[in-house]
């Protein structure tokens, strides 16, 4: 799993066939099926355009994605999400992180042991509680996110739900690129040893990334500096929350 996790990381277009290949000529025989099923486990699907020969499931509700063509202006105009992969020494968790699109400063995050969906509307809350709300909130289809509990928190604050076309690697790619960063630059570099570790790690990471790692796409700006900066979208509420602007984490 970990080295389904560094491939995976590296070439997100890898699925379990070229995964297995790939594993054979480095450890001998591989069973496929183990490569799918761990794949499954580590919540991994290959990203790359592909015919959608999936019907969604009837229980949640899969909606449109809304961002194609759809020119990022300033900060709050699109949040996104997406859950990833964290190895520790022995075992492993999962990462979900809450990102503004145009600045790529992550708003909140958790850690779980688990891919329930308590720990995505956790983060989720979080962010909310910033008071502000994006225009457009945009996932994948996973079962987190089509949820009824994750979904109603969205509707319920009237932001606009987007969700990935199935397989269109293109579609959440900044929330991709944060995955490879987090995990060149912090997760690959240690051996946590418990999910309280990671979290301690994880959370001295994202400091660093929202507000000391400059990014060249952003002119050399931290994220932190482009999403407080005046050219925000703001939906504020009368009365600011006690320690708005500060950084809070999981």
């Amino acid at each position: 799993m970990r080295r389904i996790d560094e491939l995976f990381t590296k070439r997100p277009s890898l699925g379990y066939r070229k995964m297995t290949a790939i594993l054979r000529r480095e450890f001998g025989l591989v069973n496929r099926k183990r490569i799918l099923r761990l794949m499954r486990v580590m919540g991994l699907e290959a990203l790359y355009c592909k015919p959608n020969t999936s019907k969604a499931d009837a229980a949640n509700k899969v909606y449109p994605y809304l961002l194609k063509d759809l020119a990022i202006t300033a900060a709050n105009q699109v949040w996104a999400t997406d859950i990833t992969y964290i190895r520790l020494q022995k075992g492993f968790v999962y990462l979900v992180a809450v990102m503004d699109w145009h600045s790529r400063y992550v708003v909140s995050w958790r850690l779980s042991a688990n891919m329930e969906v308590g720990f995505c509307t956790e983060a989720l809350e979080e962010a909310l509680q910033s008071g502000k709300n994006p225009g457009i909130f945009n996932s994948d289809q996973g079962s987190q996110f089509t949820s009824n509990a994750f979904v109603a928190i969205l509707t319920e604050a009237g932001i606009l739900v987007s969700m990935d076309g199935k397989g269109s690697y293109r579609d959440n790619i900044f929330v991709e690129r944060l995955w490879r960063t987090v995990k060149y630059e912090e997760v690959y570099l240690k051996e946590y040893t418990s999910l309280d570790e990671a979290q301690s790690h994880i959370a001295e990471y994202f400091e660093f990334y929202n507000n000391g790692r400059p990014h060249q796409a952003l002119a050399y700006k931290t994220p932190a500096e482009v999403y407080f900066s005046m050219n925000c979208i703001l939906r504020l509420p009368k009365k600011l929350p006690m320690g708005m602007m500060d950084n809070s984490y999981a």
